[in-house]
C-alpha cells in the first residue's frame, strides 16, 4: 500500500470537519424556521430531506447539529484525553503506591456501565451541554489512563531513557520530554477513535431527553423527534439524522485504523 492510499481513509473525517465548520452557512432554511402547513413533506427539491412536524427543513437541521456535535466530542475528549493521559504517564513512569491506587479507581469505573455512569452524570449536573461534556470525558478517561500507563511503563527501562538520565536529565524532564513524547502516536489514534464514540454517547443522551434540549438542532435529538413518525410512513424525519451520526461514528472509527497504519511501524508493510 502506498504513502498516499494510506492517507485516503482519513478523507471522510476531514470532510466531516470541514462541514460541520463551513455547513451551517449552506443550509438552504433556517434550522429554527417552523410552518405547520409545511409539516412533513417528504423529500423533494425544495426540501432534500423533507420536513419535520413543524416544517421545519430537515436537511437544514442535521447541518446545523454538525458543529453542535463536533463541538461536544472534541471538547469531550481533549478534556479527557490530557487528564488521562497526564494521570496515565505519571502511574506508569512511578509505579508504586500510586500506581495501585490509581489502577483501583479505574478498575471500579470500568466495572460500572459506562453509559448508565454518564446518565447518573448528567442527570446529576443538569441538563446542559457542559453536562454532555464533562460526563462524557469522565467515562472515557480510564481508557486513557490504561494505555499511557501501559505505553510509558514499557519505555521507561529503554536504553535511550538510561541516556537521558546519565546525561543529567531530571526524572520531569524524562517524563515530558522523552517518554510521553514517544507514546503520543498510540494516544492518538485512541483520541481519534473515540471521537465516534464521544459522537455517538452525545447523541444518545440527547435522545433518551438528557443533555441538549430541542428546539435546538442535535443529531439525537432530532432522531427522537423523528422516530414517532416512522409508522406512519414518515420515515425521513428519524432517517437522515441517524445516517448522519452512523456517518460521523464510522468516519472517525476508520480515521483511528488509517493512524494506527500510519504511526504504527509493526503494521506497516
Amino acid at each position: 500500500m502506498t504513502t498516499r492510499s494510506r492517507w485516503l481513509p482519513l478523507a471522510p473525517a476531514a470532510l466531516l470537519l470541514a462541514l460541520a465548520i463551513i455547513g451551517p452557512a449552506l443550509a438552504p432554511h433556517d434550522p429554527l424556521a417552523t410552518d405547520v402547513t409545511l409539516g412533513l413533506q417528504p423529500p423533494s427539491a425544495t426540501h432534500w430531506f423533507g420536513t419535520d412536524q413543524l416544517g421545519r427543513d430537515v436537511f437544514s437541521r442535521v447541518l446545523a447539529a454538525a458543529p453542535l456535535d463536533m463541538g461536544i466530542a472534541f471538547s469531550a475528549v481533549l478534556l479527557s484525553a490530557l487528564v488521562g493521559n497526564l494521570t496515565g504517564a505519571a502511574c506508569g513512569f512511578v509505579g508504586g503506591a500510586l500506581d495501585r491506587w490509581v489502577g483501583r479507581v479505574v478498575d471500579v469505573m470500568m466495572a460500572f456501565p459506562l453509559f448508565v455512569v454518564a446518565m447518573a452524570l448528567v442527570a446529576a449536573l443538569g441538563n446542559s451541554v457542559s453536562s454532555v461534556i464533562w460526563a462524557t470525558a469522565l467515562i472515557n478517561l480510564p481508557f486513557y489512563i490504561r494505555l499511557s500507563r501501559a505505553e510509558v511503563a514499557v519505555r521507561r527501562s529503554a536504553t535511550y531513557v538510561q541516556a537521558a538520565r546519565l546525561g543529567g536529565a531530571g526524572e520531569g524532564r524524562i517524563l515530558f520530554t522523552v517518554l510521553f513524547p514517544n507514546a503520543l502516536p498510540m494516544l492518538a489514534v485512541q483520541m481519534s477513535m473515540n471521537l465516534g464514540w464521544a459522537i455517538l454517547n452525545g447523541a444518545g443522551l440527547s435522545f433518551i431527553g438528557l443533555g441538549v434540549r430541542p428546539p435546538t438542532p442535535e443529531w439525537g435529538v432530532l432522531v427522537n423527534e423523528g422516530a414517532q413518525f416512522i409508522l406512519t410512513g414518515q420515515w425521513w424525519v428519524a432517517l437522515f439524522p441517524g445516517l448522519a451520526l452512523f456517518l460521523a461514528v464510522y468516519a472517525f472509527t476508520l480515521a483511528g485504523d488509517a493512524l494506527r497504519d500510519l504511526l504504527d511501524p509493526r503494521r506497516r508493510t
